[in-house]
């Protein structure tokens, strides 16, 4: 994986004028873009623009994914392909809520706190809320957890 030059270039501008943050930020999506386009590539059997005989389908644009990073919020290009689907093995599909929220949830569980109460201590992190059948099913993997534990 090789970084074009002018985009380095613009992150040691951006780092010489002292833009730190949006630098760590833009470092992590262009890392990320990259591991994508790569996987994409080896998916399709050709890179983007590559006419290759072993190609297995074509791109079809792409379609933006925005991810919460330690490094601040990222909007990525997942490319879309004409046949099949593609989605990157680094980004988890369909994740609703973030690992940190589940063991706050399960610390809450274990402390004794209710379902519904753990709604409102979500809501109190910054969070949307959580509904007290998505408590449940996080704590029952807990539960089956401990009991393989004490077993």
């Amino acid at each position: 994986m090789t970084l074009p030059q002018s985009a380095v270039s613009d992150l040691l501008d951006a780092l010489r004028a002292g833009e730190g943050v949006d630098l760590v930020r833009e470092s992590v999506r262009m890392v990320l873009q990259e591991l994508i386009e790569t996987e994409a590539a080896q998916v399709i059997g050709a890179a983007r623009y590559e006419r290759a005989p072993g190609r297995t389908t074509e791109r079809n644009g792409s379609r933006p994914k925005l991810l919460t990073t330690k490094g601040g919020d990222v909007t990525v290009a997942i490319p879309k392909l004409r046949q099949g689907s593609f989605f990157p093995s680094i980004l988890e599909p369909r994740r609703r809520i973030d690992q940190a929220l589940y063991a706050v949830v399960m610390q809450a569980y274990v402390q004794g706190m209710s379902t519904r109460s753990v709604d409102d201590l979500v809501v109190a992190l910054g969070g949307t809320g959580i509904s007290k059948s998505e408590v449940s099913r996080i704590c029952a993997g807990l539960d089956e957890a401990v009991g393989a534990f004490r077993t």
